[in-house]
């Protein structure tokens, strides 16, 4: 997620890079006129053109004038002006064709020409430029018979649009003769590539400069941040046009020098559109949005950047309710501005709000659905961020390297492996997965959907890995309960030279905890500041909290909170009171869910956990009185699912019935055939996890429609033999279902992967990779 900085810098490129435009224009309208006049003066040039008129200039005026010879000259005018005319509009014809990218239709209409003019001849070249064939431009170029300046210009700028800058120096070299659109349209070149040191030697041997030499050097330096040089170098200027000072403006906004900037935008002799973007954007830049803002309202006239750069301002610093106003009030809603304001809508929460924005553009490019996508993923609506996504790709749109992250996120918070895969093949096509950050989310992906092996690959891949990738693989290998695996690769990362930081002692602690290696993470969390320099954070001691608790060590995990440098959080309370009731510890669990409804009263997890306490043991009166203090807080306990990816399609499934599902009666039918299988190998329904005092059929009837058992049905039902089946649940799982899985895993002789709040559960043969110590 981008910081505001980032976007604030964004603002300001978004302005420049159209400053950027109009500079690079200017070379190239040099360029243009040279052609322009170079043609007025070629068409002059005839030697009968001077027989036709001396003297005076009149022909008419010449002895020996007859009718016949002044209707022969009246003919030869008329046919050379057609002729030119007729020229003029070929190479027109060329150049549109070009813009176009219908370079094959602009070589037609050459080919076709029996009298080709020099301009002819350059604007085929140029054309094969433009279309990204340097070297079919090079060509046409090698067999002109006839070349001038403006020729070998176009060569130059060529290679520099196509970014070849080596080649575009090899010819800058060898013309025969350089004029001061070449000088600057080499400098320009390597100002491009970011070859600053390179682009000055060669400004300050330039035989002549002007003013656009002069700003596009000023650019450069401004790109390199060089701005005390940058300085200097417009107070040499001998003259200094509107782009010059803007330029500067915007050089001294990036560095946050905003008083220069404004005292030389109130010095300007003349402004235009861009300027005043530019001091607006400067403002909004170093989060003066209410100073931008009046520069804004007297503006003397505004364009769509103009209007965009404000409303970004806003949504950059999250003042929705003024970025809605100014919205409401553009009189033409850019892409950009649209973009901007999906994004705001998403970040404050408005999801509809942001829907209703995309919904309504008539024009969509790769951000406005990047935006959307990622506005969902942010806000936990993967469904809605998957659906979106297949509706992008049947329209047509190729999907950005960031949709392709909030995708892939996506799949890996639904566990949609084959959709994951998708996207990794993408990223490979794109060549985005040699990056290690790429590197890090696939890594992540694949963990949460249960293949540890593909996971491995990945990491493997890298030579050079950094924390992020090294965290990923330790928590991963932690959450599929592989602690002993996990501390190896904690062991290796210490040996490669990468530092771990606080992220990596979370995971290598929670490694510990879901396998009961209290002595190992006893000895890592007493070492993490001596040893590492890492400071011991709350979650640390929260990781801590959950070993002890796990292990039943309850009084011990009480003294820690008792002892720690800060306030117990409520994460900590949590695993505290989560412990106490796997060890069915009551007095510590009265404690800590009072500590927790003080720090979250409206949260319901707190009150669940001691209902469950309270239910195993019978005292249903308790269970009762909680029941009615969630009622009189209006706290609602949040429903548990659970969901399986069946054909790139997530079928989603909530405690109680399969009702809702369209193949409800199939569900049920595997429920029954699974109930009977189970019966035959032992076993039976553990009420204690049924929080209802109800009767005992009632309670078995509860437990066997609990929203795991309902996905797993579900999965045998529709994913082939051989093949994993994947669960997600977004609560932890029940110990009953845990031992019903375990026992459905062994009958049916399928491999069952369920992944709740907390862990993965690999169930295979009757057991689990947890081995009952979760």
């Amino acid at each position: 997620m981008k910081t505001k900085e980032e976007y604030s810098r964004s603002n300001l490129r978004y302005v420049q890079e159209r400053s950027e435009r109009w500079r690079d224009c200017e070379v190239e309208v040099k360029i243009e006129r040279e052609a322009n006049v170079g043609e007025a003066m070629r068409q002059s040039e005839g030697a009968n053109d001077r027989d036709l008129v001396e003297g005076d200039g009149c022909c008419f005026s010449q002895p020996g004038y007859s009718m016949f010879s002044g209707l022969m000259f009246f003919r030869l005018v008329l046919n050379r002006f057609y002729c030119s005319n007729f020229i003029i509009s070929r190479n027109s014809l060329i150049t549109r064709y070009s813009r176009l990218g219908q370079i094959e239709k602009a070589r037609v209409v050459f080919d076709e020409m029996r009298d080709k003019n020099i301009i002819s001849w350059n604007s085929i070249v140029a054309g094969y430029f433009q279309n990204k064939r340097p070297q079919e431009a090079q060509n046409m170029f090698d067999k002109m018979s006839e070349r001038n300046t403006i020729s070998w210009n176009g060569l130059v700028s060529g290679y520099i649009n196509n970014g070849m800058i080596n080649e575009a120096r090899e010819v800058f070299d060898r013309m025969p003769e350089r004029n001061v659109v070449s000088w600057t349209a080499m400098v320009r070149g390597y100002v491009k590539e970011g070859m600053i040191s390179e682009a000055e030697t060669l400004f300050w041997q330039m035989p002549e400069k002007n003013v656009v030499s002069w700003t596009v050097m000023l650019g450069g330096l401004l790109q390199e941040g060089r701005i005390d040089e940058a300085c200097r170098l417009f107070d040499m200027m001998p003259e200094k046009d509107v782009v010059t000072r803007t330029n500067m403006i915007g050089g001294y906004c990036q560095v946050g020098r905003l008083v220069e900037a404004r005292m030389l935008f109130d010095e300007m002799p003349r402004r235009n559109v861009v300027s005043w973007t530019t001091m607006i954007t400067g403002y909004v830049q170093n989060q003066q949005v209410d100073i931008a803002r009046k520069l804004f309202e007297v503006m003397p006239e505004k364009n769509e950047v103009s209007w965009t750069a404000m409303l970004k301002g806003y949504t950059n610093c999250g003042r929705l309710d003024e970025a809605s106003e100014l919205f409401n009030a553009m009189p033409i809603k850019s892409v950009v501005a649209c973009n901007a304001m999906i994004l705001c809508f998403g970040q404050n929460g408005e999801v509809p709000k942001a829907r209703q924005v995309f919904d309504q553009m008539r024009e969509k490019d790769e951000g406005t659905w990047s935006a959307m996508i990622k506005v969902y993923e942010r806000k936990g609506l993967e469904l809605d961020a998957l659906e979106l996504f297949r509706m992008m790709q049947r329209e047509g749109i190729r999907p950005n390297f960031p949709s392709l992250i909030s995708v892939l996120s996506v799949c890996a918070g639904l566990a949609n492996l084959d959709h994951g895969r998708e996207i990794h093949a993408q990223l490979v096509r794109s060549q985005f997965d040699l990056d290690v950050y790429v590197a890090s989310v696939l890594l992540s992906m694949y963990i949460k959907c249960g293949n540890l092996a593909k996971a491995k690959q990945v990491f493997d891949r890298f030579a050079v890995k950094d924390v992020v990738m090294w965290n990923s693989i330790i928590t991963g290998y932690a959450q599929h309960g592989l602690g002993v695996e996990a501390l190896r690769v904690f062991h290796d990362m210490h040996f490669s030279g990468i530092m771990p930081d606080d992220v990596t002692f979370v995971g290598v602690l929670s490694a510990c905890s879901y396998t009961g290696n209290v002595k190992k993470g006893l000895e890592i969390f007493n070492s993490m500041e001596t040893k590492y320099q890492v400071e011991q954070k709350i979650e640390h001691y929260a990781c801590m909290v959950d070993l002890l608790g796990r292990a039943g060590k309850l009084n011990e995990a009480m003294d820690l909170i008792e002892k720690m440098p800060m306030e117990a959080d409520a994460i900590i309370w949590g695993a505290l009171l989560g412990a106490c009731r796997t060890h069915m510890k009551l007095d510590l669990a009265e404690v800590a869910a009072k500590k927790l409804l003080v720090l979250e009263p409206k949260n319901a997890g707190p009150f669940i956990l001691l209902s469950n306490i309270y239910a195993s043991q019978g005292r249903w009166d308790d269970v009762a009185e909680l029941r009615r203090n969630m009622r009189d807080r209006r706290v609602s306990k949040y429903p548990g699912c659970s969901w399986i990816v069946v054909e790139k399609k997530v079928h989603k499934f909530t405690g109680g019935d399969s009702s809702g599902h369209p193949e409800h009666s199939e569900i049920n039918r595997i429920l029954e055939w699974l109930s009977g299988l189970l019966r035959e190998a032992g076993y039976y329904p553990d009420q204690s996890f049924v929080l209802h005092d109800v009767d005992e059929e009632e309670k078995v009837q509860s437990l066997e429609y609990h929203s795991e058992k309902l996905a797993v049905a579900y999965g045998l039902l529709k994913i082939p033999i051989g093949m994993p089946i994947r669960v997600m649940k977004n609560l932890r799982v029940c110990g009953d279902c845990h031992a019903a899985i375990k026992l459905i895993a062994k009958v049916t002789g399928r491999e069952i992967i369920l992944r709740d709040a907390n862990r993965f559960h690999h169930f295979k043969d009757g057991s689990c990779s947890c081995r009952d110590y979760w």
